[in-house]
């Protein structure tokens, strides 16, 4: 989302500033993958934080259940930064983790061809406020702790889900936050080749169909739902913490989705009112009450 919308404001005219709290892509690559052989985590920059976020190292799948005009421009953005064209033609279109990183590369370079700025390892860290309208970011360099105070009538906050100082910030400056439902769970991993004999039966060896992925959904007994999720075929799960201490898991395939293993996120609901007091946040402490169990 900030990567579009800093990308569609440049274009018009409007030279939009970028703030990553990561790295860019290629050295957030070579930290995600020293982390992976047993590197200490890096809070700044791994498998949420970075260049193209939580997105880039999350598979690439395309699939949306709205039916919007502006779906087939987002698609063409993606080929032009170098996807595979056939994501224009497939029902569920797929990147990829591996082609994902030149493809956020490539975005951003075209911000700054159309006159956006992107600064990485910066963190917001304070929003300035005058007659109760916006008036400024204040912004810490990671690597120098240097401080510098911009000016700005308009912030687009699009952190993802994990950024949760920013949460916190937002809540102090007083914006209007709110609950709502989420979900939460586990990652289950099978063999691709039993996924692919449950859904083609014995044509699964059949050379022209790819790893088949499936979905589920059920309705327990008080009308809770519990479904499978981002279901990623001959993929792999990977260690996603962006905090010291914690442990969250994804899933991700490369293009070819050739790798032996699927997996899946299996969720349960948990709506607004399952939380304590009356927090809009109680959201987020309930989520890293989990990591950190």
């Amino acid at each position: 989302a900030g990567l579009f919308c800093a990308l569609y404001l440049a274009r018009a005219g409007l030279a939009p500033l970028v703030v990553e709290r990561g790295a860019a892509v290629d050295e957030r690559v070579a930290i995600v993958e020293a982390f992976n052989t047993g590197a200490p985590l890096d809070e700044r920059t791994n498998i949420q934080f970075g260049e193209g976020g939580a997105g880039t190292f999350s598979d690439g799948k395309l699939n949306t259940g709205i039916k919007s005009p502006h779906i087939r421009h987002v698609l063409e953005a993606f080929v032009q930064a170098g996807a595979p064209g056939d994501i224009l033609v497939d029902a569920k279109p797929h990147i990829g983790t591996d082609l994902l990183v030149g493809v956020v590369r490539n975005l951003r370079r075209a911000i700054e061809e159309a006159g956006g700025e992107v600064r990485f390892l910066t963190r917001l860290a304070d929003v300035t406020v005058e007659d109760g309208r916006v008036a400024g970011a204040v912004l810490v360099d990671e690597r120098t702790g240097a401080i510098e105070a911009v000016p700005a009538d308009r912030i687009v906050v699009a952190c993802g889900h994990s950024a949760r100082d920013t949460f916190d910030l937002l809540g102090r400056l007083g914006a209007n936050l709110a609950r709502k439902p989420f979900a939460v769970g586990v990652r289950i991993e099978h063999p691709q080749a039993l996924v692919n004999e449950a859904q083609y039966g014995t044509a699964a060896a059949h050379p022209a169909l790819g790893a088949a992925d499936y979905k589920l959904a059920v309705k327990t007994g008080d009308g809770r739902g519990v479904y499978s999720f981002c279901m990623c075929p001959g993929g792999e799960v990977v260690a996603a913490a962006s905090e010291e201490g914690g442990l969250c898991v994804n899933g991700m395939s490369r293009h070819a989705r050739a790798g032996a293993n699927a997996n899946a996120a299996l969720l349960v609901e948990v709506r607004p009112d399952d939380l304590p007091g009356d927090d809009p946040l109680a959201g987020v402490a309930f989520q890293r009450a989990l990591e950190r169990a």
